[in-house]
């Protein structure tokens, strides 16, 4: 069900790390008026049946009327851009498996570009639905993220579109950089809201920009006193892979329930980051995360597998788990919840 690499931390030389500028995303988008704070929940029945002293929720559902914490991301580069170069009927192109592509779509809505979202075979319908009520065309290519993700930059070389991808890979970093600067918002305001700090930080991963740069934003704020644990589904375990290897390295797996992390292929920056920022890596099965969304929901934190995966994880922690981590009675605990239902 879990499995937990602890990981020592080190620099990896050649590639970018992420920003840790907050000020940038925050001037930008103080002037927004749908970006308004997002609670950080005080979870005290979880934190009961995780066995520790607070557990802290910060609750991305209502982000920006998009319901994740990706609205802080593409939209944010958009908007950046449309200050700095200008985006009218601009394309902008990604792939998406979820939230990402509504980021892009929304943000091009604002601006006057346009936005042109590849998905994959095995997105819902309702998915692609709701794009293209946000004025996205959307275009099905490919049985898996990847597939659709090598169509859209395909697509980007061949008719000049701009491709706004939240991975990132040599030769491709700016703009995912900057997308990952908009989370540290997210970061910032758990920051400001905690009480004190936490003990321990469980960050869900797909790519992993969400997780990389929550990492370095509370690796800046609250130096070596916290530990940071990122979570993965044992099907896509591509940033511990790529640890391990020093690389980035391909995750070969069946399809995971959490389909928002289930990313096969990490980003680079998010890899690099991670190196210098993260304290352990968990896998968690799919039947674990299963397993702990209803009582996410019986306490008013309704949520999808990707959306719950890190609360699943301190949620099904045995004891060896965490002796492992330093986990005790007294510890206090924070997670993200990233996303609402699917």
């Amino acid at each position: 069900m879990i499995e937990i690499d602890l990981h020592e931390r080190r620099i990896t030389a050649g590639a970018p790390l992420p920003s840790r500028n907050v000020d940038a995303p925050l001037a930008l988008l103080r002037r927004c008026p749908k970006a308004m704070q997002t609670p950080l929940v005080n979870a005290t029945n979880l934190a009961q049946a995780a066995r520790c002293a607070e557990l802290w929720v910060k609750d991305e559902r209502t982000r920006m009327g998009l319901g994740s914490f990706k609205a802080l991301g593409a939209a944010y580069v958009i908007a950046h851009l449309a200050e700095t170069d200008g985006v009218k009927d601009r394309v902008f192109v990604t792939a998406s498996a979820g939230n990402h592509g509504l980021s892009v779509a929304a943000g091009a809505q604002a601006f006057g570009a346009k936005a042109v979202v590849y998905i994959a075979d095995t997105v819902p319908e309702a998915f692609a639905d709701r794009l293209r009520q946000w004025g996205a065309n959307v275009v099905r290519e490919g049985a898996v993220y990847e597939d659709s993700m090598a169509a859209a930059a395909k697509a980007a070389d061949a008719r000049g579109w701009t491709l706004l991808s939240d991975s990132s890979w040599p030769g491709y970093t700016d703009l995912p950089h900057r997308l990952m600067e908009g989370y540290l918002v997210m970061a910032h305001e758990a920051v400001t809201q905690a009480p004190i700090p936490p003990t321990h930080v469980f960050l869900q991963a797909g790519v992993g920009g969400m997780a990389a740069a929550v990492a370095a934003h509370m690796r800046e704020i609250w130096g070596d006193s916290v530990c940071i644990v990122v979570v993965e589904p044992d099907r896509a375990p591509s940033l511990r892979n790529g640890v391990r290897a020093g690389a980035v390295v391909a995750a070969p797996g069946p399809e995971s329930n959490m389909g928002r992390l289930d990313c096969k292929e990490a980003s680079l920056i998010a890899l690099a980051g991670l190196t210098e920022d993260a304290d352990a890596f968990l896998t968690i099965s799919d039947q674990a995360v299963a397993a702990v969304l209803p009582h996410l929901a019986e306490a008013g934190l309704a949520t999808s597998p990707s959306g719950g995966a890190g609360l699943a994880a301190v949620l099904s922690l045995t004891d060896e788990h965490r002796q492992t981590l330093g986990l005790g009675s007294q510890s206090r605990v924070m997670c993200i919840l990233s996303e609402g239902p699917a």
